[in-house]
């Protein structure tokens, strides 16, 4: 039995990571252009974790063979789960806000029940599809009415991109977990990552040749490192290691926090407004979630 402090206090760390990479994206976000910081993201992520896949396979271990038929899976993990998901998480950052963003990615659970259900590995009752139905709902909610003060307001484009990265990282879990029958999972987010990095190349090439690089801040510079290796690395890490401790309903309980906590940072470092929407789509998202995820 693991040490349950220490891996509660991990689990406590990765969602506190992965609650603070909305605000450290915005920050990011002022002086790389998206698609930019998208691409050097998931570079530097796919170095990053090289050095846990071969620490794994040291001191003679038998390293990983993948075959002609992973590559297809692989492609898909890469493609899907690493290089869309994190140019539409980014992007839709861009163009949304944070409170927004956070609740918004709170759907995934239902993404992946949908995904599941239509690959068979899973059943949707009347109680899920109600859940389902009142989570799009909050969604639509949540843009009901503009906001009052431009300068923190959402918009449509910008949530309907972190839908998609949703959906997208609902496409790396489902599809991942076939391919971690296979092989480990730092095996299966090395190839994940640096997969992506390779789809996402000529788009990251494309944008840095006329970018200044020497105009960014270090405050620029840590918030890309920090995209990089803890939402991206250490908490994928510390979310398969939990796995193997605790019970995947448990781990998923923790989500609930993620949106809520990322939310309260926004309010009180990035001054965005709670306003009535707000209030009432998060209230609608949650139910139909907690109603799909216990149907």
């Amino acid at each position: 039995m693991s040490n349950q402090p220490l891996l509660y206090g991990l689990i406590s760390l990765m969602v506190f990571f992965w609650s603070a990479n909305f605000i450290v994206g915005k920050v990011a976000l002022r002086e790389f252009p998206p698609v930019l910081l998208g691409g050097l993201r998931i570079a530097l992520a796919g170095l990053f974790v090289t050095p846990f896949f071969w620490w794994k396979h040291r001191n003679g271990q038998p390293k990983p063979v993948l075959t002609k038929s992973d590559l297809p899976l692989l492609l898909v993990l890469g493609t899907f789960g690493v290089a869309l998901n994190q140019i539409f998480f980014i992007v839709g950052l861009n163009r949304t806000s944070v409170t927004h963003s956070a609740l918004i990615i709170a759907m995934t659970p239902i993404l992946v029940l949908l995904i599941a259900a239509f690959i068979g590995q899973e059943r949707i009752t009347a109680r899920k599809a109600a859940g389902m139905a009142i989570a799009v709902g909050g969604v639509a909610v949540l843009n009901a009415w503009p906001s009052s003060q431009p300068a923190a307001a959402a918009s449509f484009e910008g949530d309907l991109l972190i839908l998609l990265a949703a959906l997208t990282f609902a496409l790396f879990t489902v599809y991942g977990k076939t391919a971690t029958e296979r092989h480990d999972s730092v095996t299966v987010n090395t190839v994940g990552w640096i997969g992506g990095a390779l789809a996402v190349a000529p788009l990251t090439f494309w944008h840095a040749h006329s970018f200044a690089f020497e105009r960014v801040s270090v405050q620029g510079w840590v918030s890309l490192v920090y995209m990089a290796l803890f939402p991206s690395v250490i908490c994928y890490l510390i979310y398969y290691y939990a796995l193997k401790w605790v019970a995947a309903s448990r781990i998923a309980a923790f989500s609930y926090i993620q949106p809520v906590l990322a939310s309260l940072m926004a309010v009180f470092l990035l001054g965005e407004p709670v306003t009535p929407q707000l209030v009432a789509g998060g209230a609608v998202i949650f139910s139909g979630v907690y109603l799909a995820e216990r149907g």
